[in-house]
């Protein structure tokens, strides 16, 4: 499928300020999708330095010159999806995947989703299995409410659910043996567009796959990759020093064709 996204960001540091910001809003190219083009546009980013982080993201540093009170930032661009059942692969700039059997705050592990998993039809057996459990758990209304009011002073914006239902599978897969990240990207899902999140899981053989628990399902050509990391903090779109005064207001735009 071929997409147009937009994605608006605006946020306030509360006192003007010379700010930095660092961003992780750049999708590359994999074998899931093919960028034709991408660009930022945000006060200062024509001098960002543009560095490859510990996880392989192309991340740009940006620094506000002149002292500044609130801040837009505008990412457009035009990518094609492949839908390939999930499986990601090998990346160019990947690290080694034993790096994200490493457990963070955000991703400590849930005892009933992995008590008596069974292991005996193979990895990629087990981390369906361990999806359909998370989505199954996290999807009733009361664990909904809850959890979606404990994320949303770590997600920065983002949706809530994705971030609950992410970690709480990253949690369960690594505790299995399994290494596992973070991902970001965007979503187009029945004519809606938003900033989204899901984790890719290792395979010895298949390389990285993708495992989206708020969907239940491996992530298709409606999804958009941009980065990823250990948790969600890792992978945030944009991290500000100094911080927001508030949460910025985000609009997401996805076309199709």
């Amino acid at each position: 499928m071929k997409f147009t996204v937009k994605h608006t960001l605006t946020f306030n540091l509360g006192t003007p300020a010379r700010a930095v910001q660092h961003l992780l809003l750049t999708a590359l190219s994999t074998p899931q999708q093919k960028v034709e083009r991408w660009s930022i546009d945000m006060p200062g980013f024509a001098d960002a330095a543009i560095f490859r982080d510990a996880f392989g993201n192309k991340a740009h540093l940006v620094s506000q010159v002149k002292p500044t009170e609130d801040i837009t930032v505008i990412v457009t661009g035009a990518v094609e999806t492949i839908d390939k059942a999930g499986v990601l692969g090998r990346l160019e700039y990947d690290p080694m995947p034993a790096m994200f059997r490493r457990a963070t705050d955000l991703t400590k592990p849930d005892a009933a989703l992995i008590d008596a998993i069974p292991e005996d039809g193979g990895r990629i057996a087990l981390l369906h299995e361990l999806m359909g459990r998370v989505n199954e758990k996290l999807s009733a209304p009361e664990q909904m409410q809850a959890s979606g009011t404990q994320s949303q002073s770590q997600s920065q914006g983002s949706d809530a659910r994705p971030l609950d239902f992410t970690h709480a599978f990253i949690g369960g897969a690594r505790a299995l043996g399994v290494p596992t990240r973070y991902v970001t990207g965007y979503l187009w899902n029945e004519g809606a567009a938003s900033f989204h999140a899901w984790a890719e899981a290792w395979d010895d053989g298949l390389g990285w796959i993708g495992f989206d628990p708020t969907l239940n399902v491996c992530p298709t050509d409606q999804h958009i990759r941009l980065a990823s990391a250990l948790d969600a903090i890792g992978a945030m779109p944009i991290r500000s020093s100094p911080v927001w005064a508030e949460m910025p207001d985000e609009v997401v735009e996805i076309t199709e064709g």
